[in-house]
């Protein structure tokens, strides 16, 4: 149940996006919304969703809520499946997210004596950008190096001592594999990885710590929510505490979205609180995750969501069965011999469905014996029979962005 505090600026939020976003006044207008009537979390739960699709329809800019000269910055989303989506920033908007982000950094025990080596791109994507200005705000050295070049990674690495790792997952894996088999992980001095933009599984993240003996942290966002930092899990890792001071969570069933109570499973929707360049109202990330209905031990106040297990969009259906990436990585955990790198391939042949699972096996596995069980988990587990292909560590792709696991290659 929500505060009279809470709700009132949670008010204040709606009816700034009704007076001042065109994106907005057209929502509401379209769909007879006087905001004077929202008097209640009851209430709010009635407002229509926003989404992605919707955002990606305003482009190029049919989202900013301020007048040109407000405006220092604008990011987008890749737009790889139609328009991208265009964010402006005030100035106080870009304040606000490096004051998260410096938050982020807080609760990874990270302080102005590290040295941040920061390896997401830099450009229209939130990623590069947002971890430094947080890094400039708790007042650390930054070393911006980007994207890429795992030569000139690994030279800074031991050269300028970083202590902190912030990047991909797919990423840090590849320079995890990479430092190891040059046999240089005792010349490196990182103690922090804070590692986003896609989801990972338990075995990577067992595989990224060992290999670079540091501590991880999973830090989340998207870019029409600021971009990466508004939230993170802290030195307890039981959940990732998100800012409830600049946005709103909820959790809702994908499918009807009702909202579910605390606990439950479901789609993250976010309402921003503070945002003025472009508000969003009960948008729809599609990310899956839920709201833990406990404080953490850590003591602090601010709420946790859990890590997040997959994305809406991101569902296969193959015989007729709907898999998230997720499932099939909670199968691979439960098989012994594996590294954490798998791939998905389906194909139409002959009408019928047929999927391939390629995984990558330890040197001294038992290929057949790892085969077999993980057709028998796969079956149990997920409820359909596949093909299975084991293949040595590293012939799998790695990234130095984010990994494409899966490829549909049905008409």
């Amino acid at each position: 149940m929500q505060s009279n505090i809470e709700f009132s600026v949670l008010k204040h939020a709606i009816d700034y996006a009704a007076a001042n976003s065109p994106f907005y006044k057209k929502i509401f207008s379209e769909n007879n919304i006087n905001t004077d009537n929202i008097t209640s979390i009851e209430d709010f739960q009635k407002l229509p969703f926003s989404d992605k699709y919707d955002l990606r329809d305003a482009y190029p800019l049919g989202l900013q809520a301020v007048p040109d000269e407000e405006v220092v910055r604008i990011h987008s989303s890749s737009g790889t499946t139609g328009n991208p989506v265009i964010i402006p920033y005030t100035k106080e908007d870009v304040e606000d997210w490096a004051t998260m982000f410096a938050r982020c950094y807080e609760f990874a025990g990270i302080t102005k004596s590290d040295r941040i080596q920061i390896t997401p791109g830099y450009g229209l994507w939130t990623a590069g950008i947002g971890f430094q200005a947080g890094c400039e705000k708790l007042g650390a050295m930054a070393i911006p190096i980007g994207p890429g070049n795992t030569e000139k990674q690994i030279q800074m690495l031991i050269d300028l001592k970083s202590t902190v790792l912030c990047s991909t997952s797919s990423y840090a894996l590849l320079l995890a594999e990479e430092i190891g088999n040059r046999g240089l992980k005792s010349k490196i001095a990182l103690r922090r990885g804070v590692i986003g933009s896609e989801r990972w599984g338990e075995r990577m993240r067992q595989r990224i710590s060992d290999g670079l003996d540091i501590d991880l942290f999973d830090i989340y966002g998207l870019t029409e929510v600021y971009g990466p930092g508004i939230a993170i899990d802290c030195e307890k890792h039981e959940g990732m505490h998100y800012w409830n001071d600049f946005m709103y969570f909820e959790i809702i069933d994908p499918k009807t979205g009702e909202v579910l109570p605390d606990g439950e499973f479901g789609e993250l929707v976010i309402t921003t609180l503070r945002k003025a360049a472009a508000p969003l109202i009960r948008y729809r990330t599609h990310d899956l995750t839920r709201i833990i209905p406990h404080r953490c031990s850590c003591g602090r106040e601010y709420p946790m969501i859990d890590r997040i297990s997959g994305r809406t969009d991101d569902m296969i259906k193959v015989k007729g069965v709907n898999i998230y990436p997720g499932q099939i990585e909670e199968v691979l955990n439960c098989v012994n011999g594996l590294s954490s790198e798998y791939q998905v391939i389906i194909e139409r042949i002959d009408g019928k469905d047929r999927m391939t699972l390629k995984v990558e096996t330890i040197q001294d596995a038992d290929r057949q014996k790892v085969m077999k069980e993980v057709l028998q988990m796969f079956k149990s587990k997920i409820g359909i029979r596949i093909f299975c292909d084991c293949v040595n560590i590293g012939e799998l792709p790695r990234s130095e962005k984010k990994t494409r696991r899966i490829f549909d290659c049905r008409d």
